[in-house]
């Protein structure tokens, strides 16, 4: 069974107006974000972005489950990001460059200095990269990503570049590891390589190329969303293009050509 996921475009102010091409003609939008809707809404465990940014995103910080359930949301919000272009120069910010106390950061999210306490780590294509809860972060300029994350619409801003948008400080830092963050699973993908990249607690994630690995669609159980990164991607015998998505549950229908390449998510 094949279904294929309402593809959302968002535009933002911080977005792009040369997306590339392969996305699809956005006739000269900003656009910040591609995203799928899922049928199961909110009850969705798993969200899939693409994010295409001209500056930078707000500093900001994600609660875990059992912070965001105790402030009402079903769910907390841990998430990863594969790079898939960068400009020269492009960063990722993740966790700090030193140990800090909530105090410095509320002064520091004021008065903007913050930002130099972000560790901001040069990014390049197929960097991987994963994001815990309370890990302090924001997205540079000059990059396109494939987000994959729990379903929540679940962010505090701690800072915004002066952007008229609500601040959440004491939300945020209330939830934040005010600390250097690194995490075992980043890595540098090679895009002809079949690779598990997540294996929990909240997701699966899975980097297919071909031939693909049929011990890695082994593990995949449930409902599968799959998410192509090039050109030459199939379920079921149906093409399914770079810029869409689709759900299915029998991993076997999956091809991809030489060359090509996607994701797999599911729920752990």
């Amino acid at each position: 069974m094949l279904t294929r996921l309402e593809t959302i475009i968002v535009e933002k102010p911080w977005g792009r107006i040369d997306v590339p091409c392969a996305f699809g003609d956005f006739g000269g939008r900003r656009i910040g974000e591609i995203w799928f809707a899922n049928p199961a809404g909110d009850a969705a465990p798993i969200m899939v972005k693409f994010l295409f940014t001209s500056e930078r995103l707000s500093i900001q910080v994600h609660p875990d489950d059992e912070a965001a359930q105790t402030a009402g949301f079903p769910r907390g919000k841990e998430e990863c990001w594969l790079i898939l272009d960068a400009q020269p120069g492009a960063e990722l910010g993740v966790g700090l460059i030193r140990a800090s106390s909530s105090a410095e950061l509320h002064a520091a999210a004021l008065d903007g200095s913050i930002v130099d306490l972000i560790d901001w780590r040069p990014s390049q294509a197929d960097d991987f990269v994963y994001n815990r809860a309370g890990t302090i972060h924001a997205i540079g300029p000059g990059l396109t990503v494939v987000e994959v994350q729990q379903n929540v619409d679940c962010t505090y801003r701690l800072y915004d570049y002066g952007r008229p948008r609500e601040l959440h400080l004491d939300e945020g830092l209330k939830v934040s590891n005010p600390a250097p963050v690194h995490d075992s699973r980043d890595a540098t993908i090679d895009p002809r390589a079949n690779r598990m990249l997540v294996s929990g607690p909240h997701f699966h994630l899975a980097h297919l190329a071909a031939p693909v690995d049929p011990a890695i669609l082994a593990q995949a159980q449930g409902e599968l969303t799959f998410v192509p990164l090039s050109a030459g991607c199939r379920v079921a015998g149906e093409a399914v293009a770079l810029g869409e998505a689709v759900l299915l549950d029998d991993p076997s229908t999956i091809e991809i050509d030489a060359g090509g390449r996607a994701l797999l998510t599911w729920p752990a």
